[in-house]
Order: C-alpha cells, then sequence, then structure tokens
C-alpha cells in the first residue's frame, strides 16, 4: 500500500516537472521566436532605407555634369546598394525569389561603381550613360515604392515573416503577393540599360542671435505673458531653468482663460522666445495653405523678426508647419530660420522654434559674386529645365556657410535644388524635391 503511495507520488512529481519543463520550452521558443521576428524586421527596414538611399543618388547624378560630383554621388549609390543587398540576404526567403532583385541591386553597385572611376579619372559622363542612369533610376523607384506598401503590411500584420518563411517551401499564401511584386517590377531587366532643406541647421557657439544681457526667472516670466498677451492668461506655471540645451531657457506653462495649455520657453540671455506650443484641438480645415502661409509671416513681422521668406512646409493633423528663412538683399539666409506652426481652422499661430535664427542671425557682408550666373547654370545638366534661380547662402555640416547659386527646377520628371558656389564655381549641394498632399521634402 505504502509502496502505491510513493509511485503515485512520483508519477505526480514528474507530471509537474514535465509541465514545467514544456512551459520553459515553451516561453524559451516564444522569445526566440520574437527575437528572430525582430532580427527579420530590423533587416528588411535597412533593405527599405538603403534602396530609398540608391534612388536619391542616382536621382542626383543625373543633375550636374560635374566630375567631382558624379564621382561621389555614384560612390554613395555603390555603397548604398551594397549595403541593401548585404540586409537582403538575411531575410528568410529563398534566394531564387529574390533573384532579379538582388541582380539589380548588384548590377547598379558595379555599373556605378564603373562610372564613378571614370568621374574620378575627370571624364564627364556620356549622354549615353545618363539615359542608363535614368533607366537605373526607374527601377529603383519601383523596388522602392513597392518595398515601401510591404513595409505597410508589415505594420499593420497583414503580411508576417512565418509565413513568408512557410511559403519557401511551397505553400500558397496570399499574403505574400507583395514580394512577388518585388520581383515582377524586375521581369523585363535583362542587364544595365529626399523635414525642408537645411532645418537640421548648424548651431553656433557664438549664438549672434541671442542678444542682451543675462535675466532672472521673474523677468523671463513676464515677457512670456507680453508675448501672449496678459489678457489671454488665466494661470502661469514655473518650471525652472534647462541649461542643458543648445540655449538655455526658463520654461512656463500657460492656462488661458479658455483653460487651453501653453508651453513656452525664454532664453535666460536676452529673453528671447526660443519655443511655443499652444496645444488644443484643430476642428474643421478652413485655410487654405497658401494663406496659413501668409498668416505666419505676418505673425513673425509682428513679433520683430522681418525680413522672413518661406521656404518649405508640412502639413498634418489639421496645421501647416512652415520654414520661413531671413532675406538679406535678395539673398535667403538658410541658417537664420524660424519654424511656425499655423491651425488650419481659424488661421491661430500655435507654435514656434527660433533655435536656428537665434543660433545665426546677424547682419552679413555679402560678397560680390565672381561667377556669373550663366556660367554657374552651365554645371547643369543640359536636361535639366530650370524653374528659378537666385541667390542663397547655406550652411555647412562643418559649421561654415557658404554664398551660392540656388537653381529650383526639373529633370526627368523629378524636382530638384542645386547650390553653385557663388565664389568658386563649385557645386556644394543637391536636394531632390518630393511634393507630397502634406508638403515638400527634400533629400
Amino acid at each position: 500500500m505504502k509502496s502505491n503511495k510513493v509511485w503515485i507520488a512520483l508519477t505526480i512529481i514528474l507530471i509537474v516537472a514535465m509541465a514545467i519543463l514544456a512551459y520553459f520550452f515553451r516561453n524559451k521558443s516564444e522569445a526566440y521566436s520574437i527575437t528572430k521576428e525582430n532580427d527579420y524586421n530590423k533587416a528588411f527596414y535597412e533593405v527599405v532605407d538603403y534602396v530609398q538611399n540608391v534612388k536619391t543618388y542616382l536621382a542626383k547624378s543625373m543633375i550636374s555634369k560635374s566630375s567631382e560630383h558624379g564621382a561621389l554621388m555614384l560612390t554613395h549609390v555603390w555603397r548604398e546598394s551594397n549595403l541593401a543587398q548585404v540586409y537582403l540576404g538575411m531575410l528568410p526567403i529563398e534566394s531564387q525569389e529574390l533573384e532579379n532583385t538582388e541582380k539589380f541591386l548588384n548590377q547598379v553597385s558595379e555599373y556605378s561603381y564603373t562610372l564613378s572611376r571614370q568621374n574620378i579619372d575627370g571624364k564627364e559622363l556620356t549622354d549615353e550613360d545618363m539615359n542608363k542612369i535614368k533607366e537605373l533610376y526607374n527601377y529603383c523607384n519601383d523596388l522602392s515604392n513597392t518595398l515601401n506598401e510591404m513595409s505597410e503590411e508589415l505594420n499593420n500584420g497583414t503580411l508576417n515573416w512565418e509565413n513568408l518563411m512557410e511559403n519557401t517551401e511551397g505553400s500558397e499564401i496570399p499574403e505574400v503577393s507583395t514580394f512577388n511584386v518585388v520581383e515582377e517590377n524586375f521581369h523585363e531587366f535583362t542587364g544595365l540599360i529626399y523635414d525642408g532643406a537645411f532645418s537640421e541647421h548648424m548651431t553656433s557657439q557664438d549664438k549672434k542671435g541671442l542678444v542682451g544681457e543675462d535675466i532672472d526667472e521673474e523677468t523671463a516670466k513676464q515677457k512670456a505673458e507680453e508675448f501672449i498677451g496678459r489678457d489671454k492668461i488665466k494661470e502661469t506655471q514655473n518650471n525652472g531653468l534647462v541649461e542643458n540645451g543648445d540655449i538655455p531657457v526658463y520654461r512656463f506653462e500657460m492656462t488661458t482663460n479658455e483653460n487651453q495649455k501653453i508651453g513656452i520657453s525664454i532664453s535666460k540671455k536676452g529673453g528671447h522666445v526660443v519655443f511655443l506650443n499652444y496645444n488644443r484641438e484643430i476642428s474643421e480645415e478652413k485655410i487654405k495653405e497658401d494663406e496659413a502661409v501668409q498668416i505666419g509671416k505676418k505673425y513673425l513681422a509682428s513679433k520683430g523678426f522681418n525680413n522672413m521668406k518661406e521656404t518649405y512646409y508640412l502639413k498634418e493633423y489639421g496645421f501647416l508647419t512652415v520654414n520661413y528663412a531671413y532675406s538679406q538683399d535678395n539673398v535667403t539666409i538658410y541658417p537664420d530660420l524660424i519654424k511656425v506652426k499655423i491651425a488650419l481652422d481659424n488661421g491661430e499661430v500655435i507654435g514656434l522654434e527660433t533655435t536656428g535664427y537665434l543660433n545665426c542671425h546677424n547682419k552679413r557682408n555679402i560678397p560680390t559674386a565672381k561667377v556669373s550666373i550663366e556660367e554657374a547654370r552651365k554645371s547643369l545638366s543640359n536636361k535639366a529645365n530650370v524653374t528659378s534661380e537666385g541667390l542663397a547662402i547655406i550652411p555647412t555640416e562643418w559649421m561654415t556657410e557658404i554664398y551660392c547659386y540656388e537653381f529650383k527646377g526639373t529633370i526627368e520628371d523629378i524636382d530638384f535644388i542645386s547650390y553653385i558656389n557663388a565664389e568658386t564655381g563649385k557645386e556644394e549641394d543637391i536636394l531632390i524635391i518630393t511634393n507630397t498632399p502634406n508638403g515638400t521634402l527634400t533629400e
């Protein structure tokens, strides 16, 4: 009898142990699956980014005739297409299913490398070379669009890597049809045949626009209330001094008479408004974009920011965010940038950021251009259609400024802006413009 009880106890212990082990291994398996899913997602989004970069650099290499510029852009194409191939190889899809895509990226890489070597030797690209680059751009554009569709399907759960892996074993799963489209984009490919510009502007140790003496918190509070209008404010709460940012500021939160909240930051030096955000719901949109742009411009003038010129904008959630750059003697000064957010229901300004302006604003000694605009225009491709031209000062990653001719135009349905140094004739930068329903973006 005692022996039976022992066996029963041992059996129960064994069952419990097996259940614990099963639970442990199941959790471990689930954790492994999640890790692999994350790894695949990361690799895929890297492919998306690198293919987008290839597309952008191919577009830029079509705009200029400069061999120096061509060498730089095509070297970027070579590098980005190689990296896209590396991450493509990390995806759980059998190689034959991606054979055409891999072949395309490989040939883009090899061809761009060959052309870049020619450019380095001082040889300009021929019309035939430019036509081939245009064809590569078209295929790359198709691939980029399809990968973006796949990205949406991964995000909303329509597509998952488990199904894709099952598909490699021969099952027919409709969710993987997007990947088939990737391949179809290249069924005829048998061989070689872009926030606003300068919105991430430089900061400056000198803070040229941050004029005035240091102020205390009470004085900053008074300036904040004057900027908003004391008659609109029910209460102001002090949120202290923040010194670890680019510009040390006093922060305040205001409650309006309508019980809305406004956050505002005032610089310790000089008492300038650095940041303003008015959180409120946006009702029906009644203000058009061009009208909102003019409202923002008038608002800046009323606050003492004169000669501001609209550059790029983004529309979202019922408001328009516009980048305004300072203009001096008909030269657009991109480092002196202010962002204004306008509500599209009633045209009220509900946001402001002046960091670029406070870092960089000063009266420049604008030099006389040593290169004529006609000579600068020769740097562009013969196929480029210039729609506007002017002068601009642009920032560099080395925290300097360059005086340039700014050419806006199109080539093969691609919108671009090219910057040619007005003193040396050197091509300094090219931006690819993407016009979306929500605004103008640059790459």
